[in-house]
């Protein structure tokens, strides 16, 4: 399933706002500080580099290296916006200059981490949700435009099927002692 120009807008600029939402929020929460036309320039970024991935269904396995090369992106862009001062980091902000320390990159991969599970999941439901609607527009339209005799006749594929019995067909009952085999 492709997705149109309005979806892919859509998609790529949720995924921009999310990501550079996300960025934005832990830099200041880490004691830094970043400018308007930074954040600007990352929203910016973010959406160029989701454009091209916004046609279809993407996995985790896409999304996490581009959430870490624009984790990795944005984390440079706004540490070379800020303002150069005399006075100390904020006491949560985890290095001085452009060269993340350890805690840094620590934090950085648990966020870009948690965020790709995050967007994999909402894709995965997002798509599902669209084909679910799209199988049920597509079973409306044919009972609609069906004569009502043959209406009856329509069976489709995904129909719930019985119910199974209770008991389990591959049940192996292990209770009491073993049984004797003798050979003959």
């Amino acid at each position: 399933m492709s997705a149109g120009l309005p979806f892919r807008l859509t998609r790529a600029s949720s995924f921009a706002v999310a990501c550079l939402g996300l960025g934005v929020l832990a830099h200041l929460l880490g004691g830094g500080t970043l400018s308007v036309p930074a954040a600007a320039g990352g929203l910016g970024l973010a959406f160029a580099a989701a454009w091209p991935l916004s046609g279809r269904e993407r996995a985790l396995g896409v999304i996490l290296p581009l959430l870490g090369a624009l984790q990795a992106v944005l984390h440079l862009l706004f540490s070379l916006s800020s303002p150069i001062s005399s006075a100390p980091a904020g006491p949560l902000h985890l290095h001085p200059g452009l060269v993340p320390g350890i805690g840094m990159l620590v934090v950085h991969g648990w966020a870009v981490g948690l965020t790709a599970l995050w967007l994999a999941r909402g894709e995965a439901a997002l798509w599902g949700l669209l084909r679910r609607l799209a199988a049920g527009v597509c079973r409306v339209l044919v009972l609609y435009l069906t004569p009502s005799s043959a209406a009856v006749a329509v069976v489709f594929a995904d129909e719930p099927r019985q119910l199974r019995p209770a008991v389990l067909r591959h049940a192996v009952s292990r209770r009491g002692p073993p049984q004797v085999v003798t050979a003959a």
